[in-house]
């Protein structure tokens, strides 16, 4: 009787304790009952407590994810009839900046994505379609002739191809395998496959490398396929890029030189903690710069850090390094060399979008009043100077 006059019951079992012993058992003392009644509106009081913090806190998200969807909503209709229509004359205004650092929304990213990278290769759907063409050709000769063909590109021999083919469709394999759409069988799969396909043929001195699914399925998320294959081709022949994906050796270096510059100078102590143990850039560097961070940080705060990307260049890629290290750079003083490696090699998986972009607005790209672009060049000019047989210059 005592249950059923209880309008709240936290759980059917908790209310066991009011329940009388079993006859053959000797009865309750009236203080006992007492004592478990007083027990039981306690854990009815606590659960009510706990309901109303639940509700609160759903409450609170829907109103987040409601005002979410409104600024999205508003920065699409801002997008669409005002910023792209007179792209050229808006794009580096302020008012584009700001907007454009708060995230593209997704329906119009590819669009801006496309403007922003532009198309210096002057690549058109037709060029797609003959590479493609071409690609498919030699994926059919490779299934039916053993022999050894010359590439007519560039002279790669086909044992270099069916390399580059093997790489491909090993790479594919694991891009995104949480999503289950580049895998085999998946409804992005033969898109990836043609695009990377499509680029060997249309750039046999690079080749496949890996690391470029990522790029390309990114891509592939936000355009169509001749388009997605027009921006990738564009990005991969940035200087940066360029660099990594062939290899350069020498200007990597510099790249990561340079980057040592802006560590020093908005981290010192971190950066004293890495040098102490022998922490070079490039052990966590080159897959960031390679997978352009879609490989090691999730997918939509990726997408974020293109969106900027595609604003500032080359130069933000290095300032979300410098943040990320920031973001964590109490974890990170606190370890060896093998943690810190296994570290930003894994990024925690649940890693807030705004504490990033916070700690990457912290990031100042000037040491000693000379921007990105100028001491990469001061170094570039060190390295060619010593090439030459030169003293190296100090700036």
């Amino acid at each position: 009787n005592v249950r059923k006059n209880l309008d709240f019951e936290p759980l059917s079992t908790t209310a066991l304790i009011l329940e009388d012993r079993p006859a053959n058992l000797p009865a309750k003392p009236a203080e006992e009952a007492q004592k478990h009644r007083q027990q039981y509106e306690e854990m009815v009081v606590q659960a009510k407590k706990r309901e109303l913090k639940e509700a609160q806190k759903r409450k609170k998200q829907l109103e987040e994810r409601c005002k979410l969807e409104d600024s999205i909503g508003n920065a699409v209709l801002t997008w669409n009839n005002e910023i792209l229509p007179n792209w050229e004359t808006m794009c580096c205004s302020r008012k584009v900046r700001e907007l454009w650092w708060q995230g593209i929304p997704p329906s119009v990213r590819g669009k801006v994505w496309s403007l922003a990278i532009g198309n210096e290769l002057n690549i058109t759907h037709e060029l797609y379609d003959i590479c493609l063409a071409r690609a498919k050709e030699k994926w059919r000769s490779r299934s039916t002739v053993g022999a050894e063909v010359e590439c007519e590109d560039a002279g790669f021999s086909t044992a270099d191809r069916e390399a580059s083919l093997e790489l491909i469709k090993l790479d594919i394999s694991r891009t995104f395998p949480n999503l289950c759409i580049f895998q085999q069988g998946g409804p992005y799969h033969d898109t990836l496959h043609s695009i990377l396909g499509a680029y060997t043929c249309y750039r046999p001195d690079v080749g496949y490398v890996q690391g470029m699914s990522f790029i390309a399925a990114v891509l592939i998320l936000n355009l169509d396929t001749a388009d997605a294959f027009i921006a990738f081709s564009n990005l991969l022949n940035k200087p940066c890029q360029m660099a990594f994906f062939r290899v350069d050796h020498g200007l990597m270096l510099t790249y990561f030189a340079a980057f040592e510059v802006f560590f020093e100078e908005n981290l010192p102590k971190l950066f004293a903690h890495f040098k102490k143990n022998n922490l070079t850039p490039d052990i966590y560097l080159i897959d960031w710069i390679f997978t352009l961070y879609s490989k090691s940080l999730p997918l939509d705060l990726a997408c974020r850090v293109w969106d900027v990307f595609c604003r500032d260049g080359e130069e933000f890629l290095f300032r979300t390094a410098l943040g990320i290290l920031k973001l964590f750079e109490d974890i990170l003083t606190k370890m060896d060399f093998i943690h810190i490696a296994q570290f930003l090699t894994k990024l925690p998986e649940d890693l807030p979008s705004e504490e990033l972009f916070s700690s990457i607005a912290a990031i100042q790209m000037q040491s000693r009043n000379k921007k990105w672009a100028q001491i990469l060049a001061a170094l570039q000019k060190d390295n060619r100077e010593m090439e030459k047989g030169s003293p190296s210059l100090k700036h």
